[in-house]
């Protein structure tokens, strides 16, 4: 990734997050009224998590070792700051109608002092809410990930191929807060599925090769009897996506840029990822898709989802793709559409092509997990009924 993006991708962030942290003393201290040491402590504090969120962001590629402590604080406060402003902005979505119905006649008149004490009310349940909620997202981020079962009709799949398990990883995220044993238990999850072919649609590290590859080493005992393949995410173009393709074989995972590989029951093809263009790299359909025949089941791998608007042009009859996480931490699921056009599940688009969206098998930022669980995803093809 150029110098040029990353400096933009800081200010954007850094405009944001200042947004947000001036919202929270908005709500956490000018409203409630606090004054004397609450308001100096909780001032200080939130201002001092701001910076070490934009400290942890800007440290996030240097090596592990640096990176890591930072990471786990400024991501994790990511994750309660969002959760503190949903909670927040409900707060205030309260508030707004209560003084409508004061205006309108409707309750008691709203005096300073009873405004002082619903803000404080709000302050205190917010951060109460928030908190909760937030532990129990970091539990759920970190605990053993489970299997989800999916099974797909595909057209012109021939009797023996019904049943053929490919097991899907997607949006895995090695990096500062995520590495070697909790991978290692990820692929003994996958291999104890006997899967015929298993897939990565991306996302897999934020990090170099010379910082990661220690903890990516298991990838090497993934074991399927059509083998490993994968397609790379946008997160491979911050990393080296050249140096990492280039390691990925050495561990027997073989990555499927803009081709095509014919297996037994099906033909298998892989895309870059839709933001490579700027990076050397790039989507070419007309090479992945383009020249086959008909007849064979097509099962495309593409990190986003909406590369399906380019890919069911060809004529694919299912795309496997990750990006969204699912929206990782509710309601951000709700956002997620602005962007994508599917956010996670099976769906059917413009007819005959099937699109599956991972909710990931890690998480990116935040180490939380709050209304879309992560997944290995089993996705068993059967004939399609005619």
């Amino acid at each position: 990734m150029s110098i040029g993006r990353i400096l933009v991708f800081l200010l954007v962030m850094g405009g944001l997050g200042y947004g947000l942290h001036a919202f929270l003393i908005a709500r956490l201290v000018r409203d409630p009224a606090l004054d004397g040491g609450p308001k100096t402590v909780v001032t200080v504090a939130i201002w001092g998590l701001f910076g070490l969120l934009f400290a942890g962001m800007f440290l996030s590629r240097a090596p592990r070792s640096i990176a890591q402590p930072f990471a786990w604080i400024a991501f994790t406060w990511m994750g309660f700051a969002f959760l503190l402003f949903v909670a927040l902005l409900g707060g205030d979505l309260m508030r707004g109608l209560v003084a409508l119905a004061a205006k309108a006649g409707i309750g008691a008149p709203i005096d300073p002092a009873r405004r002082q004490f619903v803000a404080r009310a709000i302050a205190a349940f917010a951060g109460v809410a928030a908190g909760g909620v937030g532990l129990r997202g970091i539990v759920a981020a970190r605990a053993r990930v489970e299997v989800k079962p999916v099974q797909v009709a595909l057209k012109g799949l021939a009797p023996a191929g019904h049943g053929y398990r490919i097991l899907q990883l997607s949006d895995v995220h090695i990096g500062p807060t995520i590495g070697h044993d909790w991978l290692a238990e990820v692929v003994a999850t996958v291999n104890a599925e006997r899967p015929d072919l298993i897939v990565i649609t991306g996302d897999l590290v934020d990090g170099s090769v010379a910082d990661l590859a220690a903890h990516v080493a298991p990838l090497k005992d993934l074991s399927a009897t059509d083998g490993v393949y994968f397609v790379t995410g946008n997160h491979e173009y911050y990393s080296g996506a050249d140096a990492w393709l280039a390691h990925l074989e050495t561990l027997n995972v073989k990555p499927l840029r803009n081709t095509r590989v014919a297996l037994e029951h099906f033909d298998l093809a892989g895309v870059d990822d839709a933001m490579a263009a700027g990076e050397g790299h790039g989507a070419d359909y007309e090479r992945a898709l383009g020249g086959r025949t008909a007849e064979r089941p097509l099962v495309l791998l593409a990190h986003q989802p909406k590369q399906i608007v380019h890919a069911a042009k060809y004529g694919i009859d299912l795309q496997i793709s990750g990006h969204t996480h699912g929206g990782q931490i509710s309601p951000f699921q709700f956002l997620v559409p602005l962007q994508q056009p599917y956010v996670a599940g099976l769906y059917r688009h413009n007819g005959r092509a099937q699109i599956y969206v991972s909710r990931g098998t890690g998480y990116w930022g935040p180490p939380m997990r709050v209304g879309a669980p992560a997944e290995i995803t089993r996705i068993e093809l059967v004939g399609e009924v005619a």
